[in-house]
Formats: C-alpha cells, sequence, structure tokens
C-alpha cells in the first residue's frame, strides 16, 4: 500500500512536457476512444446474439402451446425476431467492429509503451523527435483504421445491393 503522496507502483511516471504535448493527448484520447467502442460493439453484438439464441430456444417450447393457434404465431414471431436481430447485427457490423476496434486500441497501448520505454523505433532520440515520432505513428495507425472501417462499410454496401438490388 502506498502512503499518501507517494505514487503508485502501478501508475507511470509520465513527464508533464510530454503529458501536455498535443501528441500524446490525441495518443491517449483515441486509445480510450478506440477501447470504449470496441467495449460497446462487443456489448451489443453479444447483446444481439443472445437474443437470438434466446428465440431460437423458445421455437419448440412455443409449439407445445396450446390452442395450435398461439403456438403458430409464436413461433412465427420467434423466427421473425431472429432474422431481424441479424439483419440489425449484419448492417451495424458489431462484431467486425469490436475486433477492429480492440485491435487499434492494443495498437496505440503498444505505442504508447514503447514510447515510454524509448524503445523500438524511438530507441536513441531525444523527447522532442520522439514525441514528432509519436504523432506520425499514431496518426498512420488511426489513418489506417479509418481506411478498413470505409473498405468494411462499403463491404456491407456492396454486399446490400446484391441482396436488394431494387432498393
Amino acid at each position: 500500500m502506498t502512503k499518501p503522496g507517494q505514487p503508485d507502483a502501478n501508475e507511470l511516471n509520465i513527464p508533464e512536457p510530454v503529458k501536455t504535448h498535443p501528441a500524446w493527448q490525441r495518443l491517449e484520447e483515441q486509445r480510450k476512444w478506440y477501447a470504449s467502442k470496441s467495449a460497446s460493439c462487443k456489448n451489443r453484438y453479444q447483446g444481439l446474439r443472445i437474443a437470438q439464441v434466446a428465440c431460437a430456444v423458445m421455437i419448440p417450447v412455443f409449439n407445445l402451446f396450446d390452442p395450435p393457434d398461439i403456438a403458430k404465431w409464436l413461433t412465427a414471431l420467434s423466427g421473425a425476431a431472429i432474422a431481424i436481430l441479424a439483419g440489425i447485427e449484419q448492417i451495424n457490423q458489431y462484431s467486425t467492429l469490436w475486433t477492429a476496434y480492440r485491435s487499434t486500441a492494443e495498437r496505440l497501448k503498444h505505442e504508447k509503451f514503447l514510447f515510454l520505454s524509448a524503445a523500438g523505433p524511438y530507441r536513441g532520440q531525444d523527447e522532442p523527435a520522439r514525441l514528432i515520432l509519436l504523432a506520425e505513428r499514431i496518426e498512420e495507425q488511426i489513418s489506417t483504421e479509418h481506411a478498413k472501417w470505409i473498405n468494411v462499410t462499403n463491404q456491407v454496401a456492396t454486399q446490400d445491393k446484391k441482396q436488394n438490388p431494387g432498393a
């Protein structure tokens, strides 16, 4: 246990000029954004999948209901709900975005520790040069992620046009 005023052993000692530099602030902002979006997409994807499984499991149960007309309606509604939930997941690409955003968040975290350790591409450079390189590398990773997002969005749109040519 640490005493008041002493830094926690797990807390990183980041120099004040680094903390206030735009590259560092951008790194932290983007790392948190990607981690948050990844968690959100993961929760939505898993929620949709759980709801689909629950609807599917209920179909045989609904078939046991009496009178048979109610069983048919409940079965049909459950099947329709499965299709709607699958469509929502397909359109929003929660699974794909979850993994893409998590990957980017982890790459940014990796970049953060390389920078703080003056390792990898940051080895042997003074702080101003390291900060410039950090800014360039962060923007490259964010740009790459954005290009992947556009590619996925275009693929979904193309697939949707093929499935619904008159729309």
